[in-house]
């Protein structure tokens, strides 16, 4: 039995994040089925789950680059981590609130993680995500949080007291939400948002103790409580409870009396509500953002900022989506935008769609100019900035967004290879005919695209795509930041690294000579045609320079150039 935590250390934030995924993947459906608001769009365990994934990445990746291999990663690093990634991840307006959540602990456990240090984690997270919130409405997961850390007070040193009681503050929360928020009675359901929480919460729980709460809990009055879970079109009936210790009302405590059946599709003030989701990524100074929210606000509800240190997560409900992103530009730099348009028909929030292509491709890129160019190949695409791979979540949005009923999933990085895999398997289970082709560089992904003809049968386009990016090698030129054996030989810091095929085969001391020593290997197990892929900052002048020396050296080699914008490599390179 592994040791248990006497404080949040790195390990222990890792084994959290862990749990919490597996308990909200559990629980996904069934807290989809509760949503009722702000939207009842039925996807907040989803959000949820999504939201939890990429803080989950993000502290892996953060296990990944310790390289002592006999300690663990500071604990900063861990929290830090796990907030980033939640932040850069936050999906919908519970997951936008999560990471908010997430970031107040972190700010306080990035100092320490015994008891004390949680106590004060819990109340910074509380007042961080009410804070971040436009208009706080009360019987949320706001509310939920709140009496998680009042709960959690005292002067117990025992950080597992702590724990416990936080995450029993939160369960007695959950069960009050239906008297306070009128739109949660009338459906006889518990607030989506919080009963998430109380998950995490009790993921936490389980962390520290060894142990998962009690399973079967009963209400105050005794009954045993029912899950509501969504059948025959958006009804709500009462089943046992059976799985996670947060399940159901289990955790909410409704009375046995109370109804549990009707339609889950009713806003609280009986209207439409606004038209569109607006979610987006912002680079942007505080004071800027101060504007945003006024702006914001203006415009339309539902309104959580979120962030801080110049990169927050912006999510709003507007009738105007066009003016929400217009906002954004003006408050600095948004990205990752993404806008969900609803509409109201007989009663229930829909997504608008019109009738799906036959065949798309969806395409992970490393920089702008790469996108632009798959863009205008046809592709649906997904970004992969510096520091920020996309969770399978963002993938199985792009496959949403190319809606087809075939799609062909170009990864582009090896490390993405379990990503794609889920959000494949997620994509297939509504329906979606998906293809995963394993491009391990964006070369090979190009070389995949080049090929694409989505008017012959989906096995044979697949298998060519397939062939082309097998028979590109890939290299890129990257900047060594530490010193460091490798593959070939010990690197200094600074020093210009190729990579072939993954692994370092030249070091060099500059861009273009480290460039032609790397080609010159490439070529010499023959090619016919070199691709190059121009980070921002890097000259044209580079790109001539190594045309010419294709051209002298490999008489029957063309070479292509790209421009790939702002990438993680100064320079691709791709040899079919």
């Amino acid at each position: 039995m592994p040791q248990l935590p006497d404080d949040l250390d790195a390990v222990a934030v890792r084994t959290w994040c862990s749990l919490a995924l597996e308990a909200l993947g559990r629980e996904r459906a069934e807290i989809d089925a509760i949503n009722v608001y702000p939207i009842a769009d039925g996807d907040t365990g989803t959000n949820l789950y999504l939201t939890v994934e990429s803080a989950a990445a993000a502290v892996e990746a953060v296990f990944a680059a310790h390289e002592t291999g006999t300690t663990a990663p500071a604990t900063a690093d861990a929290v830090r981590a796990m907030a980033h990634g939640a932040l850069i991840g936050a999906r919908g307006n519970s997951g936008t609130i999560l990471a908010q959540l997430l970031r107040g602990m972190a700010g306080v456990l990035a100092d320490g993680g015994d008891a004390a240090h949680l106590r004060l984690a819990l109340t910074s997270a509380a007042d961080a995500a009410r804070q971040a919130v436009a208009h706080p409405v009360e019987g949320t997961v706001l509310t939920v949080a709140a009496e998680a850390a009042e709960a959690a007070r005292g002067e117990d040193p025992d950080l597992r007291t702590v724990v416990t009681a936080a995450y029993e503050g939160a369960r007695a929360a959950l069960a009050r939400t239906p008297e306070q928020l009128a739109v949660l009675g009338r459906a006889g359901v518990v607030d989506a948002g919080g009963r998430g929480l109380v998950a995490v919460l009790g993921a936490l729980v389980e962390t520290v103790t060894g142990q998962a709460p009690v399973r079967g809990s009963r209400t105050a009055s005794g009954n045993a409580a029912k899950a509501p879970v969504t059948v025959d079109g958006g009804s709500v009936v009462g089943l046992p409870v059976g799985g996670t210790p947060v399940e159901g009302v289990a955790e909410g405590g409704l009375p046995a009396s109370a109804p549990v059946e009707g339609p889950l599709d009713c806003p609280e003030d009986g209207g439409a509500g606004p038209a569109f989701e607006v979610i987006y990524l912002l680079e942007a100074r505080d004071e800027q953002v101060a504007r945003l929210r006024t702006r914001l606000d203006a415009l339309g509800d539902s309104l959580v900022v979120v962030g801080g240190d110049g990169l927050w997560h912006v999510h709003v409900h507007v009738d105007d989506a066009g003016a929400a992103v217009e906002a954004g530009v003006e408050a600095g730099r948004p990205y990752r935008i993404r806008i969900t348009h609803f509409a109201t028909e007989s009663g229930h929030d829909v997504r608008v769609q019109a009738e799906p292509a036959q065949r798309a491709v969806v395409v992970v890129v490393p920089g702008d100019g790469l996108a632009g160019l798959c863009t205008e190949a046809g592709a649906t695409t997904v970004i992969a900035r510096p520091g920020e791979p996309p969770a399978s979540g963002e993938l199985v949005d792009a496959i949403r967004r190319a809606h087809a009923r075939e799609v062909v999933l170009l990864p582009n990085d090896a490390a993405l290879r379990h990503t794609a895999a889920a959000a494949a398997e997620q994509a297939r289970t509504e329906g979606v005919r998906v293809a995963l082709v394993p491009t391990r560089a964006a070369v090979q992904g190009i070389a995949a695209l080049a090929v694409h003809e989505p008017d012959r049968g989906f096995d044979e386009d697949v298998v060519a795509m397939t062939a082309a990016a097998g028979a590109t090698r890939y290299a890129e030129l990257a900047v060594a930041e530490r010193q460091s054996w490798t593959m070939a030989g010990i690197c200094q810091a600074g020093d210009i690294l190729g990579l072939i095929d993954g692994d370092v085969a030249v070091i060099g001391a500059d861009v273009p000579g480290t460039a032609r020593t790397v080609l010159d290997r490439m070529l010499a197990a023959g090619g016919e045609l070199v691709t190059l892929v121009l980070g921002e900052d890097v000259p044209d002048t580079l790109a001539d320079a190594l045309e010419e020396h294709v051209r002298e050296g490999h008489l029957a080699v063309d070479t292509v150039v790209y421009r790939g914008g702002h990438q993680r490599a100064p320079l691709l390179i791709g040899v079919e």
